[in-house]
């Protein structure tokens, strides 16, 4: 068994990591930028560094058994050379390839037949958008998503275009590399699932939540498993095909549309720990932190199953009005009856997320209740801030 996991990246996700690898008898070695980040308080040793420095990879490698991702913002190429050294990447940078550009990531998922919106490349030149356009318009209309290909999160490079003009000022001058158009899907809801996969090949699958967003940021991840059989086996039938074809090791996040008339397609996909999955800290037998790392260090993984009724997990996010450490908000929350606040430590601005809050359900709770219960942290949290 690895004892020491090397992690690129010092945010919430590897600063969630502290109880899991304290379980397991692990010390983490953290690769991160900044002295603040909030994996730096949790971890055995830090590496000063961005990244995506490989140099300082090479370094880190020095210092641990394997390397596990916090996000996806590294320089596969450059990490190669590593890999092929003898350093142990988990997952490995082969099954990484196909996901961190998202229109690459399309076409990777249509070539394994697993069901994507529509979606299209951005034109070479202006001649070139010209036919895009024309071609959208058979294809899939107005109104159009536009994503960032790389380096887009929480809402950041994503845009709904209405029509054709919207979308050349958007693209003047084009620049393929940068841009995805993708079908407006109208769904019902949206769904995410976390899922791992470990060395054996053994795969294991969370429950099926719905994620509700404000400004295309997550707002709120709902637990209720309120969902028809046929939307569960889809979602697990998709999730375990992709890592398996993927030969994929760790834990990985997967976001769903659900359509009106009961399909489910597939969003995107997180190479990591995800924010859809923090409700499993407190309400699952397993946490994701904790299977991720079970699964990189070659350790039999856990049960994902639920460990209460439900629950409902809300961000907290910097408010436009304040840039306190919101100590009064987040001791009304903790006031709350089963819940369980967790406070980043970040510098506070607009729109960040700062922290989350879960809830547990209690037996015979439901919808109702989580619905309630979201409200209740929003209004201690935003005040009287819209809903969204």
């Amino acid at each position: 068994m690895s004892k020491r996991v090397g992690i690129i990246g010092g945010g919430q996700l590897a600063w969630m990591m502290a109880a899991a690898a304290q379980k397991l008898e692990l010390q983490l070695i953290i690769q991160t930028a900044s002295a603040t980040d909030p994996a730096v308080s949790i971890a055995a040793h830090t590496l000063y560094a961005p990244i995506d420095d490989a140099i300082a990879t090479a370094e880190l490698a020095t210092a641990c058994d394997l390397i596990t991702f916090e996000n996806e913002f590294v320089d596969l190429k450059a990490l190669a050379g590593l890999e092929q050294q003898g350093v142990l990447f988990y997952p490995q940078l082969r099954s990484l390839a196909p996901l961190l550009d998202k229109y690459e990531q399309r076409c990777y998922l249509q070539q394994l037949g697993l069901p994507t919106p529509k979606f299209m490349p951005v034109g070479t030149d202006l001649a070139a958008l010209e036919t895009a356009l024309a071609a959208l318009e058979t294809a899939f209309g107005f109104p159009v998503v536009l994503k960032a290909r790389r380096l887009g999160y929480d809402g950041q490079g994503t845009l709904i275009v209405k029509d054709p003009q919207s979308l050349a000022a958007h693209l003047s001058p084009p620049r393929p590399d940068t841009w995805l158009l993708e079908e407006f899907i109208p769904f019902d809801r949206e769904l995410a699932v976390m899922a791992a996969r470990s060395r054996s090949g053994e795969v294991v699958v969370y429950p099926v939540v719905e994620t509700q967003q404000v400004n295309q940021v997550c707002r709120r991840v709902f637990v209720t498993e309120d969902f028809g059989n046929s939307v569960v086996e889809q979602v697990r039938s998709i999730a375990t095909q992709l890592l398996d074809r993927l030969d994929y090791v760790g834990i990985m996040g997967i976001e769903f549309f659900l359509t009106r008339d009961g399909r489910v397609l597939i969003n995107e996909t997180a190479p990591r720990t995800h924010n859809s999955g923090h409700y499993s800290l407190d309400a699952c037998e397993t946490s994701q932190f904790e299977q991720q790392l079970r699964a990189v260090c070659g350790l039999p993984l856990g049960s994902p199953a639920l460990n209460c009724a439900g629950a409902v997990m809300v961000n907290l996010l910097g408010n436009e009005a304040t840039e306190s450490d919101y100590l009064e908000q987040r001791q009304q929350l903790a006031a709350l009856p089963r819940s369980h606040v967790y406070w980043y430590g970040k510098a506070a601005r607009p729109g960040r997320k700062l922290g989350h809050v879960t809830l547990r359900l209690d037996e015979g709770e439901g919808r109702s209740q989580v619905e309630a219960l979201a409200k209740t942290v929003e209004k201690i949290w935003y005040g009287e801030e819209p809903m969204g």
